[in-house]
């Protein structure tokens, strides 16, 4: 019998409400998936919502794939533009955040290798105008 997992990511739980957290919805599905290597999430931002935080890593890499709508991404100090099927690569140590465009943002990130809770770094209010 062949090793895999099938799972919906829109029908995993959202986690952002876990966190008091609005306009964003979260689904991890790293351990639905039952993954040994990597962690991978779906996020959908709410029209023109930038996350509160911005954060980094102490170990994992990061793709983000842009796969609706618009976003911005702060990365460090410089500020880019995605579009659907957009990649971007975040290294570890790269402070990043996010922001949706006027009709919102869909998302996957995979990060590897997978590490488990509390390898991101959050700071509050990273990205102010």
């Amino acid at each position: 019998m062949a090793d895999y997992t099938v799972q919906n990511l829109k029908q995993l739980e959202d986690q952002a409400p876990k966190f008091g957290m609005e306009g964003i919805e979260f689904r991890m599905g790293r351990v639905p998936l039952e993954l040994e290597n990597l962690g991978l999430s779906y996020q959908r931002l709410a029209p023109n919502f930038r996350l509160p935080f911005g954060h980094r890593h102490k170990t994992q890499e990061e793709i983000y794939v842009l796969i609706s709508g618009s976003a911005r991404a702060r990365v460090e100090d410089e500020v880019v533009e995605l579009k659907p099927f957009d990649a971007l690569r975040v290294h570890k140590d790269t402070m990043r955040g996010f922001e949706a465009g006027p009709e919102g943002a869909e998302m996957i990130a995979i990060g590897a290798p997978h590490t488990g809770p509390g390898d991101a770094d959050m700071v509050n209010d990273w990205w102010m105008d």
